[in-house]
């Protein structure tokens, strides 16, 4: 039995590792929902995945990723019928990623709601899932299944948008899906550019206390290398990150909100209702060293640090 369940993405990233315009690449386990739920258990806490890979080479070696990171895998369906979902990254100069995705009929996306072990969700005390997801059938229907069957037996929601612009057939399209399963949320964390696209607020302050009024207990605002805005019942606050030199940003969010996770892990959801900015902020700090950490490495989960790779970058911060 584990603490927290995420539900949604697991896929391969091919990322960028030839030299001088060679298009080389290195074959990493990723997908935002699998990379923050792997920095969670990879941190000691009891974590569970849902989703769905195709029964070939590449859905074993994600399978293989999972387990290895701590992750209760047994809710992981592979199909023979489809293929994993691929993503291809490309990087900036500052390490700043951008996706291309292979997805058409892909493995992730075809999970129905009949293949979903149920028994996880009972289980688990948080349930998260992000809106990749909920970009088409039938995985949207079937997230959206898993969010009010979690929410209807009372366990915390978490939820991060993990807007991909590339995955949805308009952006109108995808604000609506978002906002119709955001106001489940108990705890939501956004980048500054999702915030603007979902609130139209450019303001952490004020598009968090927009998130608030929908309903989470907590809002959480990933701002990269300027750290986080979190907001809480009590109160409000920005924690800087730790300066690294950032080569590759993938999973840096998900590391983030894993650690915040970790932090939290425990607290029942009137817990968290009444949580004092100061125990926020504490962990938020954490969480902030978590992503930074991730950011100086290449690939998804393994670069999630651990915990005391977190704990030497922020003595020395």
């Amino acid at each position: 039995m584990n603490d927290f369940c995420g539900f949604g993405e697991l896929l391969v990233d091919f990322t960028p590792a030839g030299a001088g315009g060679e298009m080389l690449f290195a074959v990493n386990p990723g997908g935002g929902v699998a990379n923050m739920t792997a920095m969670l258990a990879k941190l000691g806490g009891g974590a569970s995945f849902v989703g769905k890979v195709g029964d070939d080479a590449f859905g074993r070696f994600l399978e293989k990723a999972l387990v290895e990171a701590g992750v209760e895998a047994r809710g992981l369906v592979k199909d023979p019928a489809y293929l994993t979902t691929l993503a291809i990254v490309s990087l900036s100069e500052s390490g700043e990623r951008d996706f291309s995705f292979y997805r058409k009929e892909g493995a992730d996306l075809m999970l129905a709601w009949e293949e979903v072990n149920r028994a996880i969700i009972d289980e688990a005390r948080v349930f998260h899932f992000g809106a990749v997801s909920l970009s088409d059938e039938p995985c949207r229907t079937t997230t959206r299944l898993a969010v009010e069957y979690a929410k209807a037996r009372g366990k915390i929601i978490s939820f991060d948008p993990n807007y991909r612009r590339f995955l949805w057939k308009s952006e109108a399209e995808a604000k609506a899906e978002i906002a119709r399963l955001a106001p489940l949320a108990d705890i939501i964390k956004v980048s500054q550019e999702e915030l603007r696209f979902l609130v139209g607020a450019e303001d952490p302050e004020e598009g968090s206390r927009a998130l608030a009024e929908s309903g989470a207990a907590i809002a959480l605002v990933s701002l990269g290398e300027r750290g986080a805005f979190f907001r809480c019942a009590r109160g409000s606050g920005r924690v800087k990150a730790p300066p690294v030199k950032a080569v590759d940003t993938t999973g840096a969010g998900d590391a983030f909100l894993g650690a915040v996770h970790y932090c939290l892990r425990g607290k029942s959801l009137e817990e968290l209702r009444d949580i004092s900015p100061q125990e926020l902020a504490r962990a938020v700090s954490f969480a902030c060293a978590a992503g930074s950490l991730t950011a100086t490495r290449k690939g998804g989960i393994p670069a999630m640090p651990t915990l005391a790779e977190i704990g030497l970058v922020r003595q020395l911060g």
